[in-house]
């Protein structure tokens, strides 16, 4: 099984920056999917980002495209999303999950959150002034 270390998660002014960090540990490969999601309460679960630790191309919403940006540090095993021009809509709990029968994001499914195996257990941003 795999355990998820998420943190950076706080209260920011709009148009503020926060990174979130996504440590995996727990499984055998280095390769697989890191998908983002965020859901805020009474509403939809939604994707986010991905991003394939194997080559680390990504895929990204569009409601965050030109504000989010995932990267990864392999020897550390950490995810990062950096969030930039943060807006109140922004609010949500975000989590990160992985997709261990994949190397690569998916064109087609990387925002179902059924594909992915293994969930993080969230943490709060708030975009509030």
């Amino acid at each position: 099984q795999l355990l998820f270390v998420e943190s950076g998660g706080g209260l920011v002014q709009p148009g503020g920056s926060l990174r979130l960090s996504c440590t995996v540990s727990g499984f055998s490969s280095s390769y697989y999917v890191i998908g983002w999601f965020r859901q805020a309460p009474g509403k939809e679960l939604e994707g986010v980002s991905c991003i394939s630790t194997k080559d680390g191309s990504t895929y990204y919403a569009d409601s965050v495209k030109g504000r989010f940006t995932v990267s990864r540090d392999n020897a550390k095993n950490t995810m990062y999303l950096e969030m930039n021009s943060l807006k109140p809509d922004d609010t949500a709990n975000y989590y990160c999950a992985a997709d261990t029968s994949r190397f690569y994001c998916s064109h087609y499914v990387w925002a179902r959150a059924g594909e992915y195996d293994s969930w993080g257990q969230g943490t709060q941003v708030t975009v509030s002034s």
